[in-house]
């Protein structure tokens, strides 16, 4: 979220001195992040500097157990959230989710280029998080994949009448213009989706706790070199690949080509390079939802300040040459 969600920052303020017991803390918004659900905040107190995040609308308690479970499993790469007074890993503050946890300053992977030792602390982080055993109550949280066309029927029913007007501003109006010219390369992902999601259906694998979105905006490197991976909204029970599709995606900062990611991640993390049907399914489902999520926050709706360019460039981005839709293409065993 790139514009402060209408709180007042004493609501904030008070949230964190009842609920975590910060003496005097001071919050001050952070524009980050393409989540128009989820505001962000650094706060400073008597007692230290934290981060502190809002949640809007659907919140999943497994967005905060989890990242404690990796945490106390060893990972170091994990930041734990902070504990209320009452004990709780959350607090509610009206509308919002209030989670709190220390506050890491850094770059991310759209700003900082990983070295090779980076890559390495990456693909360690990924493989004890993919072979730690779930705790029970915890797997009951989360969803499992089940190659939903749930997003396929979204932008279908969006192709088949949702492009017409009036719309709510130019930005509305040029995505409309995007996914008309679009059209045709739009309708092919579908079916190239729902072509692997049958396929894949019919051979189900093993299935562990995958982040879902580890976008080099997930990926945060403190001043000292440390790698952390954060995010813990989009949470999944899936085959390794909802994960390992990231590397070489393009959508990890760009920094380098598609070979030379894998190059750098594999031989840490230790296995090949996964299921190649699984890994385009999920690539081409990663642009799939991207074009519902902002088709929707952008044509059915005129807020969002300033968020709504960025959206419509995130969008758009998918299209260009060389860029996610490409990569996937490249990816597909039936290409």
């Amino acid at each position: 979220m790139l514009e402060p969600p209408a709180i007042d920052y004493a609501l904030i303020e008070d949230c964190l001195r009842d609920a975590y017991g910060l003496t005097a803390p001071r919050a001050a918004f952070l524009p980050l992040g393409a989540d128009v659900n989820t505001a962000v905040y650094r706060v400073e107190s008597a007692e230290g500097v934290y981060f502190f995040k809002l949640r809007g609308g659907d919140f999943s308690p497994a967005a905060v157990l989890a990242p404690r479970f990796f945490s106390e499993q060893g990972i170091r790469q994990v930041i734990a959230p902070l504990r209320t007074r009452a004990g709780e890993l959350w607090a509610a503050l009206g509308a919002y989710t209030a989670v709190l946890a220390p506050f890491v300053a850094g770059q991310d992977g759209y700003s900082a280029r990983l070295d090779v030792r980076q890559w390495s602390e990456f693909a360690a982080a990924l493989k004890a998080m993919h072979a730690a055993p779930v705790p029970v109550e915890l797997a009951r949280m989360l969803p499992r994949e089940d190659y939903s066309p749930r997003y396929h029927l979204q932008v279908r029913e969006l192709l088949r009448q949702g492009l017409d007007g009036p719309f709510a501003d130019a930005v509305a109006e040029e995505t409309a213009g995007l996914l008309l010219e679009q059209r045709a390369v739009i309708e092919e992902l579908l079916r190239r989706a729902d072509r692997l999601a049958q396929r894949l259906r019919s051979r189900p694998g093993e299935f562990v706790l995958c982040h879902a979105d580890l976008h080099a905006g997930n990926l945060l490197i403190d001043p000292g070199g440390a790698l952390f991976l954060v995010d813990w909204d989009t949470l999944t029970l899936a085959p390794r690949e909802r994960d390992l599709m990231y590397i070489g995606a393009g959508l990890l900062g760009g920094w380098y080509s598609p070979k030379e990611e894998e190059a750098l991640f594999y031989p840490f993390y230790g296995t090949q390079q996964g299921d190649a049907a699984a890994v385009a399914y999920y690539r081409y489902e990663r642009i799939i939802q991207d074009i519902a999520a902002f088709s929707a926050e952008l044509l059915q709706s005129g807020v969002g300040g300033e968020d709504r360019p960025q959206s419509l460039r995130f969008l758009r981005s998918n299209f260009q040459p060389g860029e996610t839709i490409d990569i996937a293409r490249r990816a597909d065993p039936e290409d």
